[in-house]
């Protein structure tokens, strides 16, 4: 088979996911093609209990999923790709043949099986794959279709089974123990439960101190006699042949792991050391030398270039896929979800061309290099990410600009680099020693490097996580010395150290470790990592990930009572018994019981899970009996962590505070809100005692003459304000209700010592400065834009909140004599200059806006985050929201339906039967409908709808079995 005209095969519709790869590979195809784009998924379990058919009830209603009927999915097609189905659909009534080209995974598979049981073809159905979008590469493709692969099929539907059934009975335990509109997620709260493991460890770390010495050592030889330096530093390793203690000899409890063969150092221990080996003759004692070798790095796969492009680009996980999928979707790059490291034959030419004609054939290995995969389980038949076609081009030759470029000269440096010759030299150690004054033995060591020839180091270089880490070209010279040469002290310094605790994951690091412990599909980690940003699990401080107090309390409710699901070995035994349900070896539906029933009464069949290849099931519970029987969990004691001294920190509905009980029993006990975005590790005694000790909700200011009702100045949660106390009695709700007075304090006012007086004047406003000539009435307000004068319809702004209570008749009608100022006023100066932005390449500043801080190009504006802070931004910070925003595009606006055109009043009598027909026909179908869909273009891809599958849903609506709501909150867990 091969691509040709019309006129002989007739026309053949090509259907892809999305529209710019439809652009893309409709410029290869003949005119004989139409390429159009299924936008995503088409078809999806429900959202909701209204989009199930009628015919389903109960459980199946609730959860999509019929699990007394082998676990049978209830697919629907999602209200926002209806209208592109019909397209596709007439489009195949025109069509000889259908190509179902998505992408070369399981989730493409599945993508593929969905559209041809929608669009039931009558014509001749391929299956059309590829993993770089070129002519050669998609013509290659149509040549030789396969057929689809129900295998990769059923593991997908499994896969997306049984995160329904996990994220839809999990969930709802959250809403009612925690909070509400929670989510949980299989491979999305284990990733919650790694950051809070890392937070937990730096709570309990105890720091330990410990010194040492550094030594600068002269050679007594001159700069001009040889090119190597003349002095080189070396650090303390030993006293008396004793090792001397560093910071990985001691634990996380800040003790010395052996004190018996480690010599711990203090500060007077070692300026006594110091003063001692001041007239010590040093000398060489030792110089090793070894051969050094690096070979390249093996060629981006999906983590690697998350990991890399975060190091070296400072881009977000999910920013990472973003431009990687605009990269593929236009042909620059391969398929980028990918967990192989393997180059084709093609490939593999194509860099060693390069190398040669960039570097010099002294630069190429005499074969050419394979990498192994080191990933378990990788995804079938896909190639390393690398520059597309058979031969590369260079950035500069793309054409590209901004973020594209960068990512784009980062896979071809890195795939270039891969077929190099590897890096050698020399790495040498010296030990230096010397007696001091008191007759100790005291030994200091140095290490040098000499790369004599740089091979792949000249094109590449991989970033590290650890910003102290030594990358791998740097060189450390050592002067030229041999065993017994003398060395003068030039320098001997006493240094202190502090142990640290272990690092909170960044996104590069949680992927790797993710990925270590072979957790989730490495192609989801974005998302993963966006859902639990975006579900206030976890929040960014620079580019470490700090969990909420929120997550604490979700993590301790789910190791406490459903440990399995979120214990690392089970999650990535289920990722195990998933990738062999797609070789083959397992059947999905024995495998699904024993993980939703277990091994009760309730399922007597799910003795044969081991007979079907599911192993002896061991790793595998009833879920369902899980979520059954809520009764022994305390919402109370999940949702609390002791601190110290009687102080307990909760997790509220609101938000987290501190609360410890009254000294004097019967009196009320204290209570202070902790700021949301405060890392847990910093809530200590002293940090509560002083949340304790500021004005907290029930701060008394004194009586309001004119009422009789106290008044009390309050930490809420949008900020200071005062209020009334109404007295007992008064209803509170109904429709007889009374709402005491409130009103928030003026920037310029401060929770600690706002007055009676201030309260009674803020409580006064809107304020009546007086009447006009004509009698208008001239009140003063506070508003959501700040203060204004207001007479009629007609407002004018005031300079500040001050004058709320000061101005004048006179000066307001002055405001009001003056002509209504038109457009904006002139803008207020920068807080701070950033510098200049990689991408746009306009001076970045961070300016005060409407809503708070923002950082700004001129043309893409992006509001800080709240735990950043103008004082502390880096430009790095700022360019990184700057690039996120730019991802997400500019907010789309839904355009007003516009009103149905009445029917001319003079019409024909067979045409007036006709309307009635048309028009009773519609109001049936609206009639049926639950809900008026607004549809928007979706452009979700596959990806993002793998990741939801693995992230859980957002808050699933427990409904009865008439479809309506229980709670009213419901948010879909899955890309649209």
């Amino acid at each position: 088979m091969s691509p040709s005209s019309e006129t002989a095969h007739g026309k053949r519709l090509v259907i892809v996911e999305s529209p710019a790869k439809a652009k893309t590979i409709k410029g290869y195809l003949g005119p004989g093609y139409i390429v159009e784009a299924s936008v995503g998924h088409i078809r999806d379990l429900p959202g909701t209990a209204a989009e199930v058919p009628d015919e389903y009830t109960g459980e199946v209603r609730r959860l999509g999923v019929d699990v007394d009927h082998d676990f049978a999915p209830i697919y629907v097609v999602n209200a926002d790709k209806k209208s592109q189905v019909t397209k596709l659909k007439s489009l195949l009534k025109e069509s000889d043949e259908l190509f179902l080209a998505t992408d070369e995974d399981r989730e493409g598979e599945a993508i593929a099986w969905h559209l041809q049981e929608v669009l039931k073809p009558k014509v001749p159905v391929h299956r059309m794959v590829f993993h770089e979008i070129t002519k050669d590469a998609i013509q290659e493709a149509v040549r030789n279709p396969r057929h689809l692969n129900k295998r990769l099929v059923d593991a997908q539907e499994t896969r997306r089974i049984l995160d329904r059934l996990y994220g839809y009975e999990v969930s709802p335990v959250l809403w009612k123990k925690v909070m509400p509109k929670l989510s949980a997620g299989r491979v999305q709260s284990v990733a919650t439960r790694l950051v809070v493991e890392r937070e937990r460890e730096r709570i309990a770390f105890t720091s330990a101190s410990y010194w040492d010495l550094v030594g600068t050592f002269g050679t007594g030889r001159t700069a001009a006699a040889s090119a190597d330096p003349e002095s080189f530093g070396a650090r303390l390793v030993s006293v008396d042949g004793k090792r001397v203690a560093t910071g990985r000899d001691f634990g996380p409890d800040g003790r010395l792991k052996s004190a018996a063969t480690t010599l711990h150092l203090d500060e007077q221990a070692a300026r006594a050391l110091a003063a001692g080996l001041q007239q010590t003759a040093f000398s060489v004692r030792s110089v090793e030398s070894k051969p050094y070798r690096r070979s390249p790095y093996a060629p981006f796969r999906t983590t690697t270039l998350q990991q890399e492009a975060s190091r070296k680009l400072g881009f977000g996980a999910k920013r990472t896929m973003q431009v990687a999928q605009k990269l593929y979707e236009n042909g620059f790059i391969t398929y980028m979800r990918t967990d192989s490291t393997t180059l084709s034959e093609t490939a593999v030419t194509a860099a060693r061309a390069q190398v040669t004609q960039l570097y010099g054939a002294d630069y190429l290995p005499s074969a050419p290099r394979t990498y192994a995969s080191k990933v378990k389980n990788a995804q079938e038949a896909h190639e390393a990410i690398r520059p597309s076609g058979d031969r590369f081009r260079t950035p500069a030759e793309t054409g590209l600009g901004g973020d594209d470029f960068r990512l784009y000269e980062l896979i071809w440096m890195r795939t270039v680099a891969s077929q190099m010759k590897d890096a050698v030299g020399q790495s040498v150690t010296v030990k230096v020693g010397g007696r001091a004054a008191d007759g100790r033995d005291a030994e200091f060591s140095a290490s040098g490097k000499i790369i004599t020839f740089h091979g792949f180091l000249k094109a590449y270089v991989e970033g590290a996580d650890d910003p102290n880490a030594e990358l791998d070209d740097r060189e450390r010279r050592l002067p030229q010395v041999t065993e017994g040469d003398p060395l003068a002290a030039e320098k001997l310094t006493p240094e202190g150290h502090a142990t640290k605790p272990p690092a909170r994951y960044t996104e590069a690091s949680l992927v790797k470790e993710l990925e270590d412990r072979e957790i989730g599909r490495p192609s989801t980690y974005a998302s993963i990592i966006d859902t639990i940003i975006n579900r206030k699990y976890v929040f960014k401080k620079g580019t470490a990930l700090v969990p909420s107090f929120l997550s604490f309390a979700v993590v301790n409710l789910l190791e406490k009572h459903f440990g399995r699901l979120v214990d690392y070995d089970f999650t990535a035994k289920m990722e195990d018994d998933l990738d062999r349900i797609a070789a083959g070896q397992a059947e999905s539906v024995p495998w699904l019981k024993r993980f939703y029933f277990g091994a009760g009464e309730a399922n007597a069949a799910v003795g044969v899970a081991a007979d079907a290849g599911n192993g002896d099931g061991d790793h595998l519970g009833g879920l369902k009996e899980l979520v059954t029987d809520l009764g022994a969990i305390d919402a109370r004691e999940i949702s609390s962590f002791p601190i110290g001294d009687g102080i307990v920190l909760r997790v509220g509905r609101f938000g987290p505070y501190v609360e410890r009980p009254a000294a004097v029993e019967g009196e009320p006990g204290q209570r202070a809100d902790v700021p949301e975005d405060l890392p847990p590790d910093e809530l200590t005694v002293e940090l509560a005692e002083e949340l304790f000790a500021k004005p907290s909700g029930e701060r008394e200011l004194g009586t309001d003459p004119v009422s009789g009702n106290p008044l009390v100045a309050k930490a809420g949660r949008y900020g200071p304000y005062v209020t009334e106390v109404l007295p007992e009695g008064i209803p509170k709700t109904g429709k007889n209700a009374v709402k005491p007075r409130t009103a928030s304090l003026f920037k310029s006012m401060d929770l600690d010592t706002v007055t009676l007086d201030d309260a009674l004047k803020l409580l006064s406003l809107p304020r009546v400065v007086g009447a006009d000539a004509e009698g208008n009435e001239i009140t003063a307000q506070n508003g959501r834009y700040g203060p204004y004068l207001k007479r009629g319809t007609d407002s004018r702004s005031l300079t500040s909140e001050d004058q709320l209570l000061s101005i004048t008749l006179d000066e307001a009608l002055a405001i009001y004599a003056q002509p209504k100022a038109r457009g904006r006023a002139a803008a207020a100066p920068p807080l701070k200059e950033l510098g200049t932005d990689p991408v746009s390449e306009r001076p970045v500043v961070v300016k005060d806006g409407r809503f708070g801080p923002y950082v700004t190009d001129g043309e893409t504006n992006a509001t800080l985050r709240k735990d950043d802070e103008v004082e502390t931004i880096t430009p790095e910070r700022g360019y990184e929201l700057l690039a996120e925003k730019r991802a997400r595009g500019p907010v789309k606006k839904t355009a007003k339906k516009a009103p149905a055109k009445k029917a001319p009043a003079k019409k024909a009598a067979a045409t007036k039967t006709a309307a009635a027909k048309k028009t009773t026909t519609a109001k049936k179908t609206v009639a049926k409908k639950t809900a008026t869909v607004k549809r928007t273009a979706a452009k979700k891809t596959a990806a993002g709808a793998a990741a939801a599958e693995e992230n859980g849903p957002a808050a699933p609506v427990p409904r009865r079995a008439d479809g309506h709501s229980v709670t009213g909150l419901f948010e879909s867990g899955r890309a649209r």
